[in-house]
C-alpha cells in the first residue's frame, strides 16, 4: 500500500540555526516553503523543519525538540565525511562503527544537531570480492 517516506518533521528551538547546520554541515539542499516551515532535501525526502512556537495544524502530540534519532546514508567515504565535521569543529559522538542497516552492514558516525537529536551518518560496508 505504501511506497516511502514524503517527508519527516523536525521539531526546532531556532529555524536559523537549524538551517544553517543541516545545510553547511551536512550539504542538503534548502527549499522555504513559508515563514514557519523549512524543507531540507534528503535525495527525494524531505526533513520538514517546524518551530516549537509554530501555529501549524495538525502537529504530532508532543513535538520535542531533540527526540529524533535519524540514520541518513553518506556518498562520501565516512573518513572524507569526518575530515569534513573537524572542519567544522562538530563533535563526534560515536563512530565509526559498525551497525546494521536496512540493507545490511553500515559503518556510521554519530554526531548531533543544535537542538540534540541523534544523527546517524552511515556508509555501505563493502563486501569483498569472491572468487
Amino acid at each position: 500500500m505504501l511506497s516511502g517516506l514524503d517527508h519527516l518533521v523536525v521539531t526546532v528551538t531556532d529555524m536559523t540555526r537549524a538551517v544553517d547546520f543541516y545545510s553547511r554541515v551536512l550539504g542538503l539542499d534548502v527549499r522555504y516553503r513559508d515563514a514557519q516551515r523549512v524543507d531540507l532535501m534528503l535525495g527525494d525526502t524531505a526533513l520538514r523543519l517546524h518551530q516549537t512556537d509554530t501555529d501549524i495544524a495538525p502537529i504530532s502530540a508532543t513535538p520535542t525538540p531533540g527526540s529524533l534519532d535519524l540514520c541518513m546514508r553518506c556518498q562520501l567515504p565516512l573518513d572524507e565525511f569526518k575530515q569534513h565535521l573537524d572542519a567544522l569543529s562538530i563533535e563526534i559522538e560515536l563512530g565509526p562503527v559498525p551497525r546494521q542497516g536496512a540493507s545490511g552492514a553500515i559503518e556510521s558516525i554519530y554526531l548531533r544537531d543544535p537542538d540534540g537529536n541523534l544523527l546517524e551518518i552511515a556508509r555501505p560496508v563493502r563486501q569483498p570480492a569472491t572468487e
